[in-house]
């Protein structure tokens, strides 16, 4: 019996209605003009920031949804190499961190070309050529059936099978032809983007081509079909907003793969994009507001602050969990009790810090004032 959707008749033949979509569509396209406005008005030097800091932020997250923890300084270092702000004379050392930021970049950069089997082996190279006793560049070949697993020894789970490797290279030039078709200008061109990468996410996991890496090259996938047919590179992490649900992603992936009628698939898809883009704009609007606090308070920052400040920045829009207090300030800079709460007590009177609100005395913490 056919139990997944490629083992069924219409395979890869996919229905879905747009109807339940419409003003998610509607509502991306207005965020995502809102956020290319944003970036046109903003200094070169900040855009730049702003592209890194989302590119590396991508990075990240596309790795630990899969149990990986890359060197984030070496990505970030990889990131900028690749786009040309740091000399290519600076080694990373970290390999592995070198060719995740190289990834990033080719997948932004050749978004506009045509994908070919070639390209996918390429970023199957750069993302697992370190990981040893792994078949890299090359479709899988192993006798026994690739599935999708969860559950302890003796007690697993089969949340999917894909097709048996000796179909593979057939599907995936069928893949790879669908792909071209529906780019712009194609003969069964999808003129709408969101679409185009919820399908072409489904249609390659389905696949699953690769003994490893399936989950992230699927990714670059869907984030080359959206740019390719919005006509520019897509500022956002899909990776952030996916591994932020990861459990939601899996269930409706999992659901998606037993039916070529996909309209559930195609509606969680677009969300998860609109929120994406969503979360873009509010990376965009704190990097802003830490441009300003910088240019505002930088110059009477001492470097013990200066690092507390820098710490803090890391986290992002939410913030630092808890705040900043005496406790944390005296771990970060292996400080004294006196002076990490001189040092505070400055940052608030400067205005540079605000109290969070909760607690006080000994359990007085701090935000930054952006």
């Amino acid at each position: 019996m056919a139990k997944y959707n490629w083992q069924q008749k219409d395979w890869p033949q996919f229905k879905f209605s747009i109807t339940e979509v419409e003003d998610l569509l509607h509502a991306f396209a207005a965020k995502l003009g809102r956020v290319s406005g944003i970036l046109d008005a903003l200094p070169e030097e900040t855009q730049q920031d702003v592209m890194v800091d989302i590119i590396l932020s991508e990075a990240i997250k596309t790795s630990e949804i899969e149990g990986e923890f890359p060197n984030r300084k070496e990505v970030l270092s990889s990131i900028r190499m690749n786009l040309g702000l740091l000399k290519r004379t600076e080694s990373i050392k970290d390999k592995s961190a070198a060719n995740l930021g190289k990834l990033m970049i080719d997948v932004r950069n050749t978004c506009h070309e045509p994908l070919t089997e070639n390209k996918l082996f390429e970023w199957h190279q750069l993302l697992l050529s370190e990981t040893k006793g792994l078949a890299v560049s090359k479709w899988r070949k192993h006798a026994e059936p690739m599935q999708v697993i969860s559950g302890a020894i003796g007690k697993e789970k089969v949340h999917f099978e894909a097709p048996p490797s000796s179909l593979v290279p057939k599907e995936m030039k069928r893949f790879i032809t669908w792909f071209n078709e529906t780019a712009p200008g194609g003969k069964n061109e999808i003129k709408i983007g969101p679409i185009r990468a919820a399908i072409a996410h489904l249609y390659f996991e389905s696949i699953h081509p690769f003994e490893d890496g399936n989950g992230r090259i699927g990714r670059a996938i869907a984030e080359k079909a959206l740019s390719q047919t919005v006509g520019q590179p897509v500022m956002q992490s899909l990776s952030k907003t996916i591994e932020s649900k990861k459990r939601l992603y899996y269930e409706s992936l999992e659901k998606a793969q037993l039916s070529n009628e996909i309209t559930a698939w195609i509606t969680y898809f677009v969300n998860t994009l609109l929120e994406a883009q969503i979360e873009a704009e509010t990376q965009i609007d704190f990097i802003l507001k830490k441009t300003k606090f910088f240019i505002r308070f930088q110059s009477n920052l001492n470097d013990r602050q200066l690092t507390v400040v820098k710490r803090m920045m890391k986290e992002g829009p939410i913030g630092f969990e808890g705040g900043m207090n005496a406790k944390k300030y005296m771990s970060i800079t292996k400080t004294s009790k006196a002076t990490a709460t001189r040092d505070l007590q400055q940052l608030l009177e400067i205005g540079a810090f605000i109290l969070s609100g909760q607690g006080g005395g000994r359990s007085t913490s701090y935000l930054l004032n952006v």
